[in-house]
């Protein structure tokens, strides 16, 4: 039984890394929009300039979800995720070196082509870890760090302002989401190894658990993943 104790033990230590990463990921992007009344000040940007900069991270975000959600179907989960976390930190971090709008305008672009990795690598991170009976709580709990970052955000990022400057709160994002970087790649280990493999008992047909075979976090696409669910709420 010893096994199990493991298995159930790891897989949720995953779960708790994709909330870490997916609350993180949403404290980032809200950063900009909660300094607004000091940057307002240094940049002196009109308020069609500040839309122009937050939408340029909305459509870098909607093109970084397509390119990821193919990158983590060839690459696997962990190699995705690790490149998505990676390049979102240091384009957080990247904020506080800018000055202009045209700065700021391109390190929104920046941070909306990391972030776009998260949701498709914790879709498909979830549905190998995790059995049909388990996935939707998996699910909601990973999920949850959005909101638990829309909570986090306005009570520590103006603190962080008021007290160390604007730029400490993009640099501590930054380095918060580095330190989940190495957490998840050095700590966990996340891999698939055999006795972490989710058991063939558990899939049933399930397409997508059947590819795991000793793959680190690989099988099932995420567009497999996607489509069912539309065609699922369809019906």
């Amino acid at each position: 039984m010893n096994w199990i104790v493991k298995l159930i033990g790891h897989r949720w230590s995953v779960c708790g890394l994709l909330f870490f990463a997916t609350t993180i990921n949403y404290i980032d992007r809200q950063i900009l929009s909660l300094l607004k009344p000091i940057l307002d000040d240094q940049l002196h940007w009109t308020n069609a300039e500040f839309g122009m900069v937050n939408s340029a991270f909305q459509g870098a975000y909607g093109v970084s979800l397509l390119v990821f959600g193919w990158l983590i179907d060839k690459y696997g989960t962990k190699i995705g995720y690790s490149i998505s976390i990676a390049a979102w930190s240091l384009a957080a971090m990247g904020h506080a070196l800018v000055g202009s709008v045209g700065g700021f305008l391109w390190a929104r672009v920046a941070l909306g082509l990391g972030e776009g990795g998260n949701f498709p690598a914790a879709i498909k991170a979830t549905a190998i870890w995790f059995p049909k009976k388990e996935r939707a709580l998996a699910t909601s709990l990973f999920n949850s760090g959005a909101n638990v970052g829309a909570i986090l955000a306005p009570a520590i990022v103006p603190w962080l302002a008021f007290k160390f400057g604007w730029q400490s709160a993009f640099l501590a994002a930054g380095a918060i989401g580095f330190f989940g970087f190495f957490f998840g790649c050095h700590g966990l280990r996340l891999r698939t190894k055999s006795r972490h493999c989710p058991r063939k008992n558990w899939l049933g047909s399930n397409p997508i658990g059947k590819r795991c075979r000793h793959r680190r976090f690989r099988g099932g696409s995420f567009w497999d993943i996607a489509k069912r669910g539309v065609l699922f709420c369809l019906n």
